[in-house]
């Protein structure tokens, strides 16, 4: 059985000789954050706390700055069922029970996968999700284990 991390190093080597997925659901998805965070690896369950808004700082201290997609986005699906481990409506849930609680806020939604890596890269704290490979120097890509 090839291990996850196996099957992201063998779709990155082929993306770099040009052969890129045969479907859009090939490819995977990247957890990424600022250059600054000083993190490397998250487990699942601290990814679901930072984008459930449950986590808001960085072990460095830095202020959490969550940016997703719209709901009805494939990327935004296809990482939360993979990497969170969640449904879309399930994150929508703790988001509008945090805003009608008054205990939290909603991440910030961008309009694109390219806005996100922006948002994501001039952000300091900023963490959120994009196809891969991301080859920005601003960007830290995360491995979720």
């Amino acid at each position: 059985m090839i291990s996850r991390r196996s099957f992201r190093n063998i779709l990155r080597l082929l993306l770099g000789l040009g052969l890129g997925c045969a479907s859009v659901h090939a490819c995977p998805q990247d957890l990424i954050a600022h250059g600054d965070t000083g993190v490397e690896t998250l487990t699942r369950n601290e990814a679901r706390l930072f984008f459930t808004m449950r986590l808001k700082n960085w072990p460095n201290g830095t202020l959490v700055k969550v940016f997703v997609l719209p709901d009805n986005n494939a990327l935004h699906n296809r990482f939360s069922n993979e990497v969170l481990g969640l449904y879309p409506y399930q994150l929508r849930r703790v988001w509008d029970r945090q805003i009608f609680s008054g205990t939290g806020q909603a991440p910030t939604t961008v309009s694109s996968e390219q806005e996100m890596l922006d948002r994501v890269a001039t952000t300091p704290g900023a963490i959120g999700y994009a196809d891969g490979p991301v080859e920005n120097p601003s960007i830290r890509v995360l491995e979720v284990r």
